[in-house]
């Protein structure tokens, strides 16, 4: 049985989408249980981070997909032990029924979106992209991608080479390569104010069907999802505030 469409499309299956604000980081951590939850590998790769801030975000993101999974499968916290793949790409491990995920960060928020079934990838970005940046970025930019942002005001390019390199991110991170790819060998079609509905890929390396998704969390974030797939899954959002103590997510 699908689930209900929503803004207009089939969607079939769900995608945890949750949302961790950096200002909530230290309380969450404290609460799933912080360090002691990482495994000695963990512990290691987190100690040789120079930056505390960069230390900061790497604990955050070993709990939140903790929780992120448990959420999904009732497992506890701190059973979950993951390994990597050859561009490393974090995966639980034993894997369990399928299950994915995929972590991001930025400057003030932490994301991770899971799936079961289905490949995932997602990636955060702050939207304050300033003109000089977007012209670096779009450089690496296929030939029909840099055609669409060539018609483009100023302000509508720098919001278009936004979305780009959000949605080009968590295609790779779905694709388990990461930035190992050309950003140049797969391109998004264009879009506009008289085709604003499905996003969809161009890539004739690797062609396979997959679902994307553009979130806007707040007015300094930028997320995209994507997923394995012809059929939109429903995003479900929740947002971890770090007040009191999380939710068992049994």
């Amino acid at each position: 049985m699908r689930a209900p469409a929503v803004d207009g499309g089939p969607v079939t299956d769900t995608a945890d989408l949750w949302l961790l604000p950096e200002h909530a980081v230290d309380t969450f951590a404290a609460e799933c249980g912080g360090t002691d939850l990482l495994s000695e590998d963990e512990r290691t790769r987190m100690a040789r981070l120079l930056r505390p801030a960069d230390r900061k975000r790497f604990l955050a993101r070993r709990m939140l997909c903790r929780y992120a999974l448990s959420a999904r499968t009732g497992r506890p916290l701190g059973e979950w032990r993951f390994t990597t793949g050859p561009h490393g790409r974090p995966e639980p491990e034993p894997a369990t029924d399928g299950l994915r995920f995929s972590l991001a960060d930025t400057e003030g928020l932490v994301v991770c979106a899971v799936t079961q079934g289905r490949m995932c990838g997602i990636d955060v970005e702050q939207t304050s992209v300033s003109t000089d940046s977007a012209h670096h970025i779009s450089r690496f930019f296929a030939s029909e991608e840099l055609l669409e942002l060539s018609a483009l005001e100023p302000a509508a390019l720098v919001a278009r080479v936004a979305e780009l390199w959000v949605l080009k991110e968590a295609y790779l991170k779905a694709q388990g390569t990461g930035l190992h790819r050309s950003l140049a060998e797969f391109s998004f079609a264009a879009r506009g104010p008289t085709t604003p509905g499905r996003i969809t890929v161009r890539d004739s390396v690797r062609p396979g069907a997959w679902a994307f998704e553009l979130l806007r969390p707040g007015p300094h974030h930028l997320v995209a999802l994507a997923v394995e797939g012809d059929d939109r899954a429903a995003v479900r959002q929740t947002w971890l505030t770090g007040s009191g103590k999380p939710t068992d997510p049994r």
